[in-house]
């Protein structure tokens, strides 16, 4: 501890503390970088000794600026939305299941038309209870077939006024069944649980690789150097379990489940809340994997393409 002494008998609170003085911070070896920001005294005289170069100054200042906001807002359109990323036609298409040809027009607070209404890709071969327009038209021929009245083998004993009357009432009621299932298996007249099943299969005819093989340019990622591609095992059926195919069925889920969260009451939902946090980190991982196994391939940019999905929805952390 360092030695107290003490002062004159004048000064008796004085007390004198001899400490080793503090060493100066070493000089720092950086050069000196000169700053943009400059005072409003330098400004000022700036201004007065050349105010045509100041303006000039400030005009290039201006442009610089208003540039640099221009690259940022192309930047966080290209990042995107981590949930809905960007918008795209077969996305809107999942609200119907692919039955709207057409997508809603978008109203702004007063009432007028923002958007108008732009094509949506469409699958009409669809129907309720998991059927397709083929099975649908083979049962409904079966069932007439075997319904169809059958004429007498003997035509001595037959009665042709009879028989035309009985096949007049089968065309009359097969019609009436027909029209009735047409209605039955409509998709328009299905719940939400119907639509999310047809954009299941939406999504393994679109992004399944028993088709994508054949209709992708480049669908599998390119080689290394001196690497023979190897043989492929024929698929069995369709392909279901992909990451492309899941990517896309999470997203049609994810679809759903935004716009129950965006209508009345969706802000008190933390069910859905919770359902959406989990389904979007799901389908961050499998973008994470299929962006190192798939990258630049066709089948890659195919999905980037028409699920609008950006970077945003598997780089950094996703917050809801």
């Amino acid at each position: 501890m360092p030695p107290r002494l003490p002062g004159p008998q004048g000064l008796r609170s004085l007390t004198l503390c001899l400490r080793p003085a503090v060493a100066s911070p070493a000089q720092a070896l950086q050069p000196l970088i000169q700053t943009a920001n400059i005072s409003q005294k330098e400004k000022k005289r700036k201004m007065k000794q050349d105010p045509y170069g100041w303006a000039q100054a400030q005009q290039r200042k201006a442009v610089n600026v208003k540039r640099q906001a221009e690259l940022q807002a192309e930047r966080d359109a290209a990042w995107g939305d981590p949930v809905k990323g960007i918008t795209t036609p077969f996305v809107e298409s999942f609200d119907s299941a692919g039955q709207a040809p057409v997508s809603a027009p978008k109203a702004g607070p007063d009432g007028q038309v923002v958007e108008e209404p732009k094509p949506l890709p469409t699958s009409p071969h669809l129907r309720n209870y998991l059927l397709n327009k083929d099975e649908f038209d083979s049962a409904i021929q079966y069932a007439e077939h075997i319904l169809k009245p059958i004429k007498a083998e003997d035509r001595s004993t037959a009665d042709p006024e009879k028989e035309d009357e009985e096949a007049r009432e089968h065309a009359a009621r097969h019609a009436k069944a027909v029209a009735a299932l047409e209605r039955i298996a409509k998709l328009e007249h299905g719940g939400a649980k119907d639509r999310k099943h047809a954009n299941i299969r939406r999504c393994i005819e679109t992004f399944g690789r028993h088709n994508t093989d054949h209709t992708v340019e480049r669908a599998t990622p390119p080689l290394a150097r001196g690497v023979e591609p190897k043989p492929q095992p024929v698929r069995a059926g369709p392909d279901t379990g992909s990451s492309e195919v899941q990517i896309a069925i999470l997203t049609s889920k994810i679809r759903a489940v935004t716009k129950a969260l965006e209508g009345h009451g969706g802000n008190r939902d933390k069910n859905n809340k919770r359902s959406l946090r989990r389904l979007c980190h799901k389908r961050q991982r499998l973008l994470s994997y299929m962006e190192r196994k798939e990258r630049d391939s066709g089948r890659w940019l195919h999905m980037l393409e028409t699920l609008g999905l950006t970077p945003a929805t598997w780089k950094g952390q996703i917050t809801l």
